[in-house]
């Protein structure tokens, strides 16, 4: 049985969507950087997500964001839906879009240091999976640190799969926003500047160590967008975290919360299904609550 996922107001998220079988379904391209950059701008608007950094590689992405009110879900399933079937109808297939085994992974940073480790490790992830020398050089989506709290940038409705006499605008603002924690959008952006490129240079070193080259934006773009990295590339079977600190008891409280979570939230499922409708359920169950009303503690 898959545990419940946990969604309080406020939280930070590392997000992590990847397509079908890790085939280029994403391969950067005007159309796709098009599409997955309208999409997102509307998800963050209509859900009110701030979004902080993304970085958006060929076969899955990664989204640093803040869900100010609880709807992560919501936007999750608005997010996907929408750039699974504008890409698929671009591609021109209609199967299953993105991977399922399992839905995305979301990893709750639990203190400033942990978001700016996840951050940077989202920035370099072009550099640590050989593909460009900087993450600056990949030609698709991705947030370069100037931006963040200095931009908004415009999308523009693509013209392919969105109907020109729909309801959806056609253009729409996402405005990189520093995440909390910090002092400034200013602090942020030189620490982050400064984490990227520290971690840059240790994917360098390994690459050289080992003999691999990068293979650059020519042979990025070359690529056939139904194509996936040679098999066994990607470790299976491991474990999906759902929280991430560095500090070591910092990291077994959040544990120690989130199990406090499930137990109770297990528990109280017991008590509905056998018919009562006075439970309470605690802080943080999502789709209970949304979809049949359910009293949830605190401000769920």
């Amino acid at each position: 049985m898959t545990a419940p996922r946990r969604v309080l107001p406020g939280t930070v998220y590392l997000i992590t969507r990847r397509c079908s079988e890790r085939r280029f379904f994403l391969r950067p391209s005007k159309i796709v950087n098009e599409i997955f950059l309208y999409v997102l701008a509307l998800a963050a608007q209509r859900h009110g997500v701030l979004v902080h950094v993304l970085c958006v590689l060929s076969n899955h992405a990664h989204l640093i964001i803040t869900d100010p009110q609880g709807r992560l879900p919501s936007f999750m399933q608005y997010l996907d839906s929408l750039v699974g079937r504008a890409v698929n109808a671009s591609l021109g297939r209609f199967e299953g879009f993105w991977a399922t085994d399992g839905s995305y992974s979301a990893v709750e940073p639990l203190g400033a240091e942990d978001v700016l480790a996840k951050a940077a490790y989202v920035l370099a992830n072009p550099v640590a999976a050989g593909l460009v020398r900087r993450g600056a050089e990949w030609p698709g989506l991705w947030t370069a640190p100037e931006q963040i709290g200095t931009t908004k940038l415009m999308a523009r409705r693509p013209k392919i799969f969105f109907d020109p006499k729909g309801y959806l605008p056609e253009t729409v603002e996402l405005e990189l926003t520093a995440p909390s924690g910090f002092s400034s959008a200013a602090e942020f952006r030189t620490l982050l500047s400064a984490a990227v490129q520290e971690l840059e240079q240790k994917h360098h070193q390994e690459s050289a160590t080992n003999g691999r080259r990068f293979l650059g934006v020519g042979r990025v773009l070359a690529q056939n967008p139904f194509a996936r990295p040679p098999a066994g590339g990607e470790p299976r079977f491991e474990l999906k975290p759902r929280i991430a600190a560095r500090d070591k008891w910092r990291r077994i409280e959040g544990l120690l919360r989130l199990k406090s979570f499930v137990l109770e939230y297990r528990h109280a499922l017991v008590e509905w299904c056998s018919g009562s409708r006075n439970v309470v359920f605690p802080a943080g169950t999502y789709h209970l609550r949304v979809l049949h009303g359910v009293q949830c503690a605190g401000a769920a």
